[in-house]
């Protein structure tokens, strides 16, 4: 649908003009009034129903256009797109790797998501999904060797366990942050790549997921998830703490 929306929305005078506009234009859209494909009012028209000036207006659109929730088609006008949230990646990654702990944060989000998503996937996945995990599964076993290209499947796996669960909702979010998630990720494989029989392991384990899937058994997917975190946390301590200890081995002949 292409046809130009009316504006209801009474200005709100305790608002400055951009928070104006991003509030309507938000509540249009919250709402459903505004959908993927309508056409918002020109620029001039816009400006007019909300008492502010041009400027403001397009400041408001560009901003929504980065943000992808809208298109700015010259000669056409503003149309209503749906948003694609890796769009946003870019942007989480700036501002979340500029806080501490920011990481650590977010795969405790990650950990929460791909937990909902793993339980969703035993009911909801299809044959195509089943397909995908299988092939993941196979790109993690070729790559085993490589940790930047085995880190790399290795998130991918993950990231179709997400696709498997049909939520738009748990993907929109995993995409958003999906970014930062891929590049802390390959970091920890390369940090426990040194530990004795990890390739085993990785390949076992990422396999029994697949299995639990597959026999749509929700409560052992999610322990197996819960417990794939918690052992890959455990060895990112041992080859840190074993990491430390190669200097002091060094140093101890000479000390004697």
């Amino acid at each position: 649908m292409t046809k130009p929306i009316r504006i209801t929305q009474q200005a709100d005078a305790s608002e400055d003009g951009y928070e104006r506009v991003m509030s309507f234009l938000r509540d249009e859209l919250m709402s459903g009034r505004l959908k993927t494909g309508d056409r918002l009012l020109p620029e001039r028209d816009l400006a007019s129903a909300l008492g502010v000036s041009r400027p403001v207006i397009r400041e408001a659109l560009t901003a929504l256009s980065t943000l992808g929730a809208v298109e700015i088609r010259r000669g056409y006008g503003t149309v209503v797109r749906e948003p694609d949230f890796t769009a946003l990646a870019d942007y989480f990654s700036l501002v979340l790797a500029q806080q501490a702990g920011a990481v650590d944060d977010v795969l405790q989000a990650r950990i929460a998501i791909e937990r909902q998503a793993i339980r969703l996937a035993c009911t909801r996945a299809l044959a195509p999904d089943l397909d995908r995990l299988a092939q993941a599964l196979q790109a993690i076993k070729a790559t085993i060797d490589d940790p930047a290209q085995g880190g790399a499947a290795d998130f991918h796996f993950h990231t179709m366990i997400v696709q498997a669960a049909h939520s738009p909702a748990l993907s929109s979010v995993y995409a958003a942050v999906a970014k930062l998630l891929q590049e802390s990720h390959q970091e920890r494989r390369r940090v426990i790549a040194s530990v004795p029989q990890v390739d085993a392991y990785l390949i076992d384990h990422h396999e029994a997921l697949l299995q639990a899937i597959q026999r749509k058994d929700p409560v052992e997917a999610d322990a197996l998830l819960t417990a794939h975190f918690e052992i890959g946390a455990n060895l990112r301590l041992d080859a840190a703490q074993a990491q430390a200890q190669r200097p002091a081995a060094r140093r101890s002949p000479q000390r004697a």
